[in-house]
């Protein structure tokens, strides 16, 4: 009897979780996404007058930014605001060497990435001209949509403000010329304001599109991209 009571015993202990255990599996990795870099240079709505001269028609320039927390790398990104080409470079470190056309603006923001994980950060955008031979005043920024945003669907009211901001490198912006209509190829001047709004006639159930063309005292334009809403 005393056998058969040591046996029960161990085959107890063996069902109860006697014996070795397996090991806990180590805790997961926790990446820390990373954050934004804050733009250096070239600066924000000025002339880029730093860098070194290729040819007649570009440069070379350094951008350079503030090392970003808990990033790996960076990916700059770079607008033609004339021909609204695009380039993107990518960077280990904070600073990265591009070559541009002259006399032409450009606006450009940097991607914060980490190894590890799809998180990212994005910095402020900036907009810059970069100088040209022989220019003395530079046409304005080309305006960019503020409302109604763009792809935004509004309600039928009968009438909208359409909205936008505008700048200069020489600061003598004059007046804007708005541009809308139902053809984004043919859109056609609506008014001229020295404000940065317009007030406009909608009608319910259509998709609208509208451009704005800044010009400042010396007689400069430039032409922004055709932004587009739908009423509801």
């Amino acid at each position: 009897m005393r056998k058969i009571l040591g046996l029960l015993s161990a085959f107890a202990l063996l069902s109860c979780g006697g014996g070795d255990s397996a090991p806990e599996p180590p805790p997961p990795v926790v990446i820390t996404p990373p954050s934004a870099a804050a733009l250096i240079f070239p600066d924000n709505n000025t002339e880029c007058n730093e860098g070194t001269v290729l040819n007649a028609n570009q440069s070379s320039v350094t951008f350079r930014w503030t090392d970003a927390q808990n990033t790996d790398t960076y990916e700059l990104n770079l607008r033609n605001l004339s021909n609204n080409n695009t380039a993107r470079t990518n960077a280990s470190v904070n600073s990265a060497e591009i070559t541009l056309l002259r006399g032409t603006p450009y606006e450009w923001f940097v991607v914060s990435r980490a190894n590890g994980t799809n998180e990212t950060a994005t910095s402020p955008t900036w907009k810059f001209y970069n100088e040209g031979p022989g220019v003395e005043n530079y046409a304005p920024f080309p305006a960019e949509v503020v409302s109604p945003a763009r792809g935004a669907t509004v309600a039928a009211t009968g009438s909208i403000t359409l909205e936008w901001s505008g700048s200069d490198v020489d600061n003598d912006l004059s007046d804007f010329e708005v541009f809308f209509g139902t053809d984004a190829s043919a859109l056609a001047s609506i008014g001229t304001t020295t404000e940065s709004t317009l007030d406009t006639s909608i009608d319910t159930g259509t998709v609208y599109y509208w451009r704005v063309i800044s010009q400042d005292s010396q007689g400069n334009t430039s032409q922004s991209e055709i932004f587009e809403f739908r009423v509801q």
